[in-house]
């Protein structure tokens, strides 16, 4: 493949600048084009105010505010609850790390 000279301008602390020269001289082209659309594909998603949350996220949402007895209320009726969490679009894994997180917020208010 030929090499070719590309000169950009961009408003950048001197830091900042460094960085990038310093990440253009080990990346390899395809690495650098493939890291640049993603993140103008989350920079578009970020703006247009659909950027999905993390998993983490996700159960930290469901569980954070979790009386006893509404962990309680949820794992007796789990069935009810996964279809709710399958309707808000979560996937297995995250439910399973929901309803980890609810048995915990039980057990632990239990002891009290």
């Amino acid at each position: 493949m030929a090499e070719r000279e590309l000169k950009i301008k961009l408003a950048v602390s001197e830091r900042q600048f460094r960085e990038i020269k310093y990440y253009f001289s080990l990346l390899h082209p395809e690495s650098i084009v493939s890291g640049l659309k993603f993140a103008y594909n989350r920079q578009k998603a970020q703006d247009g105010g659909y950027l999905i949350l993390g998993r983490k996220s996700f159960v930290k949402k469901e569980t954070s505010m979790l009386t006893r007895d509404q962990a309680r209320w949820r794992l007796a009726n789990w069935k009810s609850m996964i279809m709710t969490y399958r309707n808000k679009g979560y996937s297995y894994p995250t439910i399973s790390r929901i309803k980890k997180d609810i048995k915990f917020i039980a057990k632990l208010s239990n002891k009290k």
